[in-house]
């Protein structure tokens, strides 16, 4: 494994801090990696692109799933992973999931976090898409991603972890040997640090979320803009499984040109009982099915998306309006609140819903202790690629991922630190290159992105849509590749280029991987094939990145990921 040598034009660090650990991102995953860092006696640093609590997770409105209830089992929520996922999920990945999990649920709570509970005192338990068995915890009705966050945030808080907020991370420092040795990064404003800096650490934890914004419409923060693939790809890592981005079903309806972080219609709302209808009140995921609405994510964006087409609408519906006010009122208080902020009112009228990119299946290809193809560098969470989602995520595994995995992952920085000294190796990295590595785009090149993305890689696809999108990605790299080559001219270094620039390398990932995937399988849907293709197509697409910026994209021999390459073997 070696590095690209590949960096965003960025300035040279003007200060630098060391620790043992620096994880990046402030969700579910990576709070809970920082917190079990400082417990296990290791200095860590977390880097987060907003304030502590900004990120994906407090979003999440239906809950994190676990064999928490009576008669549930690990092995019955390892078979709904497992269909969900459209046989590309890692069973071995899977089973870590489903049994660590409750324990790992239960150490949340601990931690602070406070679930809804029944009369009877036990946790209410509620089904989403995909569940044969009601399994999913909740909190405040359905801000459990809220609550999740605001018990890490106070309990990181309390325990005086360091912390660096509103800090845009760039690149990936390594030494001469092409291990980790910490990550550059821009503070945004003034305070304890501020523009270009790096911390230096022997061990990075990626958690930095999903890429949602690489679309026009999505569910995703305005943060989610694929910077921890970036990096990694810059770093040498692999990709994998980029093509499976997952629509959410039903997200408010807000036009066909609404753009940017679009409301959610959390699954739990169907799984209480609300029904999908068209304009004609019409059931129409009855009989596609045996869990009609609840079926996987991706029958039921698909089976929304084919209604659409056959009406000519632009949307459907969501049908509520038995659940009555008091139902409204205490078990969806969020998105009442944010159905009536729009100008629609659930209690009386059913909800305008269409499908909107949501969560990335794929990302950063890690081992099943959260270890990349770089040595040092871990990821957890939505960035991650565990094996765990397949070819499409069952509702609510992904906050469970970012715990089970998050602990994994400090479970094996900490041996590491027992075995080889990790406090006494003071990372050394490579100088930072003078000259700029990597063009920037303009910052408008990010809403041209995200209309080609969604235009030619959205929840419908086709080779000719996705050739179309490659072309116009590759002329936006080319262009700002040339003008870097022929005059020297790049955009200026600052956020917002920098942003465009990780979208523009993550859409070309997913675009290259899309193209290669000749079939439809989970939530990649190709109309121009609309069948599964197990004999050539149950296997993974791995993608590289090379020292030229060209992309590897390669097929993995089948459903089994490559290991990766541990420290040690280097």
């Amino acid at each position: 494994m070696t590095s690209t040598g590949i960096r965003l034009h960025a300035p040279a660090p003007g200060w630098s801090i060391d620790a043992d650990v620096v994880v990046v991102g402030s969700g579910v995953a990576g709070l809970t990696a920082a917190l079990r860092c400082e417990a296990a006696g290791l200095t860590t640093v977390v880097v987060t692109k907003a304030r502590l609590d900004d990120g994906s997770t407090r979003w999440a409105q239906g809950g994190i799933a676990a064999a928490l209830g009576e008669g549930d089992t690990p092995e019955q929520h390892l078979a709904d992973t497992l269909v969900a996922g459209a046989g590309l999920c890692d069973e071995d990945a899977v089973r870590i999931l489903v049994t660590e999990g409750p324990d790992a649920v239960h150490r949340l709570i601990e931690t602070g976090a406070h679930f809804d509970e029944s009369e009877e005192g036990g946790l209410e338990l509620t089904r989403e898409g995909g569940h044969h068995r009601r399994r999913i915890a909740h909190a405040g009705g359905d801000a459990t991603g809220a609550e999740i966050s605001r018990a890490l945030v106070e309990a990181a808080r309390a325990r005086g972890v360091r912390t660096i907020e509103n800090a845009l991370v760039l690149d990936l420092l390594t030494d001469a040997d092409g291990r980790t040795a910490g990550v550059t990064l821009h503070v945004m404003g003034e305070g304890q640090h501020d523009g270009v800096g790096a911390v230096h650490a022997p061990a990075v934890v990626l958690a930095t979320g999903g890429m949602g914004q690489v679309f026009s419409a999505t569910t995703n923060p305005s943060v989610s803009t694929g910077d921890g693939v970036a990096l990694a790809l810059r770093a040498g890592a692999e990709i994998s499984d980029l093509e499976f981005v997952q629509f959410h079903p039903t997200v408010l309806f807000l036009g066909a040109d609404a753009e940017g972080q679009q409301p959610l219609v959390s699954e739990a709302v169907r799984g209480e009982g609300a029904h999908l209808v068209d304009a004609h009140g019409v059931r129409f995921m009855v009989g596609q099915h045996e869990l009609a609405e609840l079926a996987p994510r991706d029958i039921v964006a698909k089976g929304i998306m084919r209604r659409m087409q056959e009406q000519d609408a632009e949307h459907m519906f969501l049908d509520a309006r038995h659940f009555g006010a008091d139902m409204w009122e205490h078990r969806f208080p969020t998105i009442l609140a944010a159905c009536r902020a729009n100008g629609i009112d659930p209690v009386h009228e059913p909800i305008p819903i269409a499908p909107a990119a949501h969560y990335a299946s794929g990302g950063v290809r890690t081992d099943s202790h959260g270890r990349t193809t770089v040595p040092g560098l871990y990821a957890c969470g939505e960035v991650a690629c565990t094996g765990v989602h397949g070819a499409n995520r069952l509702a609510s595994n992904s906050l469970l991922e970012g715990l089970v995995y998050a602990e994994r992952i400090v479970a094996d920085i900490a041996a590491s630190h027992a075995e080889n000294g990790l406090h006494a190796r003071v990372p050394h990295p490579v100088p930072y290159p003078e000259v700029p590595a990597h063009p920037l785009l303009a910052p408008e090149d990010r809403f041209a992105i995200q209309r080609i993305m969604t235009e030619g890689a959205g929840v419908l696809r086709s080779a000719d849509s996705l050739a179309r999108a490659a072309e116009q990605l590759q002329k936006l790299h080319a262009d700002a590749r040339d003008a870097l080559v022929e005059n020297g001219k790049t955009a200026e270094p600052g956020v917002d280029t920098w942003e465009a620039t990780n979208l523009l390398c993550v859409a070309r990932v997913l675009v290259a991987a899309a193209r290669l995937r000749e079939e439809t399988r989970g939530c990649h849907w190709r109309e121009d094939l609309p069948e599964r293709d197990d004999t050539a197509w149950r296997r993974h697409i791995v993608v590289r990145l090379n020292p030229d910026r060209t992309l590897a994209v390669d097929p993995t021999d089948n459903a089994d990921f490559p290991p990766t390459r541990q420290p040690q073997e280097q």
